[in-house]
């Protein structure tokens, strides 16, 4: 696995790029052999901690984990852990529902979960979207106490979806017709 660690913030040392590439290492495991997987690794520092955002982009799946810490080891190893659980998620859904052989995983190294996790539909709701601006619908969904919000853009009559990140700014969803 190729591994390319980049730094926001923060001085990337030899000894934090080898920690990463190593602890990486452990995972092409799980990968299919002849598979060129690069990792790609964002570390930040932010007053509150250190913050590591991991993503592996597959031929079939993309893995991408981020963790925070005030230190950056142990943002590490919790980083790894979240990708090893992500990836034997994702195996015991692709056992259950490919009949094929194109996963992204060698299963043969995987353990299965314990509980296998269904993902169920909880509550269907049909919507019509209403015509508004962005600052309508940040509103809206202030008002309502929801993390999103559906709404028809007055400006290019499209639906889009507003929604507020993990890092308290919102994000926009624009459709294209």
């Amino acid at each position: 696995m190729k591994v390319i660690v980049r730094g926001k913030n923060v001085t990337i040392t030899d000894a934090i790029e080898d920690k990463i590439t190593k602890k990486l290492a452990l995972l092409d495991k799980y990968f299919i052999m002849g598979q060129d997987v690069e990792a790609k690794v964002l570390i930040r520092t932010y007053p509150f901690g250190q913050k590591i955002e991991v993503t592996i982009p597959t031929e079939h799946v993309l893995l991408r984990a981020e963790e925070t810490s005030d230190d950056l080891y142990e943002a590490i190893d919790l980083v790894i852990d979240k990708l090893e659980r992500q990836i034997r998620k994702y195996k015991t859904k692709l056992s259950r529902k490919s009949k094929n052989n194109k996963l992204a995983f060698n299963i043969n190294t995987l353990e299965a979960l314990e509980e296998p996790e269904e993902d169920v539909v909880v509550k269907t709701k049909t919507i019509n979207p209403k015509p508004m601006d962005m600052e309508e619908a940040i509103m809206q969904m202030e008002l309502i106490g929801h993390s999103f919000f559906v709404y028809k853009d007055i400006e290019t009559n499209t639906v889009c979806v507003v929604y507020k990140r993990r890092d308290g700014g919102y994000g926009l969803l624009e459709t294209e017709e």
